[in-house]
């Protein structure tokens, strides 16, 4: 009996030992489970939101560019693209064939198509087109049934209703590139749909006129797939860009220089530095960027020898010839080395040495003083003021007035030019100046390089009576600049070389009298220019053979025009160049004539265009 009770007892306390276990247990468990549905409530449902919750960006609507009248240049056009999904499609191939047969789709494009989707997920919908007609729309949705797995929506393309008129100032938008996704952080980037500036100001300006993205947020399954929308929320449209670009001036200068295989032509206002047209011919369909660039035409485009992907207002540099004429005059009167009264003799040639350097006129101009010299463009009075200056003298007038290196205009890819220095070359070359060099620097030509954009500065500055005026086409909203600063040119050195160029447009003997504007009671002054391409013989000139028209045209001179207008009152500054126009009086003078004539026409009320606020209608 004795030992049945110790064996009732020993299994009591074993039971009551297991049982405490299990209840230490099972409360160690319910607390576990009170932590987390109850205390760690919060933290647990995000999580598990996460793994049910998508979110998404929503590409916002890119910003308008208007013309300095409020007129639309770059605007967003609704517009319908056609997706396909790879697991609805089954045979994804088979469907893209059938589906080219009303979308032009090339074996490439459907090669490249099918990459996409094997490296996406099967559900993943990947865009195949993006710019369909109406008519391209309605017959995919007949052919439906015979189309599983592709699918229509409407999305946004942007719409350059210009076109070539005005594409190298706006540039276009294109697919976002890889090693622009590494550089840019903006998540927006990573989106399949996004367009991002590619040139111009779509591009300089691209951080504001894209906008702020919108967020949707979607329920999928463990999978990922899609099963409802659940919030979304619009983002930011882009800022609307307000140009200085004139619409009716810009059309005016590229039809009338659309006659010319290349040209190029600057507009600009002299004291607020504002761009009111810029062309540069021939030119390109932005809108083709806009909906995805054919290898084919791409290709055609980068092998045309007249360049119209390159805007050759900022990126074309070229001898300036006798253009730059005015900054050897200005360099000897500043360097003390002349005065406006000074002589010098022209027969037609200057000896330096054992070289001989030519007039472009074979017998001379005789002699001559500062304002003749520049109306008639005689060479050897210009060579002897480069020999008095030096050609470090010309290299620093040449800076001030704004050659030699790039102006800051707010459009990518500008280049700078060259105004050599006797530095410059021992460090390029390796070799020393020589002073032949400085005669010929001296009328625009050897090493000496501009844009035709720095050709209208250097006009500007000289009209405004030397104040650092910049050229821009967009501005902050921090509003317009100041006022430029003075670039400290003597008046009574600034006033000889504007006479002198008075007396090109409007003098009896000047070079470009032909070209003088007739019937609206205002002046204008200039000066032409003829910048070699190649140097020309001892026989060809004897010959005359670098006078022939039937030359090759890429063995003619560059021909040049710079202008400002009123002469009274400067307002306007005008360059042209047209590549291997021949004759900067013949060829680019009557351009530059024809663009400040429609420059004053427009004008509102026949007074000058109204710049300072980018306000204004036209009458």
């Amino acid at each position: 009996m004795r030992l049945e009770g110790d064996r009732a007892r020993s299994f009591t306390r074993r039971a009551l030992l297991v049982g405490g276990v299990q209840t230490g247990l099972f409360g160690l468990l319910a607390a576990r489970l009170w932590n987390l549905q109850v205390e760690q409530n919060a933290t647990w449902r995000l999580l598990a939101d996460d793994n049910r919750i998508s979110e998404r960006l929503i590409v916002p609507p890119r910003g308008r560019i208007l013309d300095r009248l409020g007129r639309p240049l770059a605007t967003n056009m609704p517009t319908y693209r056609v997706r396909v999904v790879r697991e609805q499609a089954r045979d994804l191939r088979g469907v893209l064939e059938r589906l080219a047969m009303i979308v032009p789709l090339s074996a490439e494009r459907i090669d490249e198509i099918e990459r996409q989707a094997r490296s996406l997920r099967a559900f993943v919908p990947v865009v195949v087109r993006e710019d369909l007609s109406w008519e391209q729309v309605a017959s995919i949705a007949v052919r439906s049934p015979d189309l599983p797995g592709v699918m229509l929506d409407a999305g946004l393309l942007r719409q350059y209703p210009y076109g070539s008129t005005v594409s190298h100032i706006l540039g276009y938008v294109g697919a976002v590139s890889r090693e622009e996704l590494q550089q840019d952080p903006d998540p927006l980037l990573q989106l399949p749909e996004f367009r991002i500036g590619k040139n111009g100001v779509e591009r300089s300006h691209d951080a504001a006129l894209r906008g702020r993205a919108g967020l949707l947020r979607v329920e999928v399954n463990a999978v990922g797939r899609e099963i409802r929308e659940l919030e979304r929320h619009e983002g930011d449209a882009g800022a609307d860009l307000k140009l200085s670009l004139d619409l009716d001036l810009q059309r005016f200068c590229f039809e009338r220089l659309a006659e010319q295989l290349s040209a190029s032509a600057v507009v600009m206002d002299v004291h607020s530095g504002a761009v009111l047209a810029m062309v540069s011919v021939p030119s390109y369909d932005p809108r083709a960027f806009a909906r995805g660039i054919s290898t084919e035409l791409w290709q055609a485009l980068v092998a045309d020898p007249f360049h119209p992907l390159v805007n050759k207002c900022i990126r074309g540099e070229y001898p300036p010839g006798s253009t730059f004429k005015m900054v050897t005059a200005l360099a000897a009167l500043e360097a003390g080395v002349a005065t406006p009264k000074t002589e010098v003799f022209c027969p037609g040639y200057m000896v330096l040495g054992n070289a001989r350097f030519h007039c472009w006129k074979q017998h001379g101009h005789g002699r001559l003083q500062l304002e003749q010299a520049l109306a008639q463009s005689c060479d050897i009075f210009f060579y002897e003021m480069a020999r008095r200056v030096g050609v470090d003298g010309l290299a620093a007038v040449s800076r001030r007035l704004g050659l030699g290196g790039p102006t800051g205009i707010d459009l990518p890819g500008e280049k700078g030019g060259l105004a050599p220095t006797s530095q410059w070359k021992r460090e390029r070359f390796g070799v020393p100046w020589q002073k032949g060099e400085t005669l010929i620097t001296g009328i625009g030509q050897g090493f000496m390089l501009a844009t035709p954009l720095q050709l209208a500065v250097m006009t500007a500055r000289l009209a405004n009576g030397g104040q650092a005026v910049e050229p821009w086409l967009a501005r902050s909203a921090q509003g317009q600049p100041g006022a430029a600063a003075d670039l400290g040119f003597a008046a009574e050195h600034l006033a000889p070389i504007l006479a002198g160029m008075n007396e090109v447009v409007n003098g009896s003997r000047g070079t470009a009298r032909a070209a003088a504007l007739q019937g609206l009671g205002v002046a204008m002054a200039g000066k032409t220019g003829t910048s070699q391409v190649r140097r020309i013989t001892k026989a060809e000139r004897a010959s005359g053979a670098h006078k022939r028209k039937d030359r090759p045209r890429e063995h003619r001179d560059h021909a040049l025009f710079v202008c400002f207008a009123p002469v009274e009152a400067p307002r306007y500054a005008v360059s042209v160049i047209v590549d291997h126009g021949d004759s900067g009086s013949a060829t680019a003078a009557p351009i530059g004539r024809d663009i400040m004539r429609r420059t004053l026409e427009l004008a509102p009320g026949g007074g000058p265009l109204q710049i300072s606020g980018l306000e204004g209608q036209r009458p």
